[in-house]
């Protein structure tokens, strides 16, 4: 019998893993395996207050962020959506409407 969880969604006990994920080809869910999430959980990232982010959070930013390389600014109170928190010094990554794909450190940011 396989120990992989069935389908959070619509419950199928046919759910496989790749690449990282769990994958359930009835519904087409994916979500990522025990592994990755433990990783996640011991990161316990938080922004500029003290709050704790999690995968998938909208946040703003705080300050105005000069892009490496470019002219680029992101200015204050930029609403950034559905983000991915990742281990590193710059431990935040989304993609910004008008700039496109960044890492950002959590320190300049606030949960939205």
């Amino acid at each position: 019998m396989s120990d992989l969880p069935n389908c959070p969604t619509c419950d199928s006990p046919y759910t496989y893993e790749d690449a990282g994920f769990f994958i359930c080809p009835e519904c087409a869910h994916e979500w990522q395996t025990r592994h990755d999430i433990a990783v996640l959980d011991e990161l316990d990232i938080k922004d500029a207050h003290g709050n704790k982010l999690v995968d998938g959070d909208t946040i703003t930013v705080i300050k105005d962020l000069k892009v490496k390389g470019t002219s680029l600014v992101v200015k204050v109170g930029t609403k950034v959506k559905n983000i991915k928190l990742v281990s590193g010094d710059h431990d935040i990554d989304c993609k910004i409407e008008g700039i496109g794909a960044m890492k950002l450190k959590s320190e300049f940011v606030k949960k939205a």
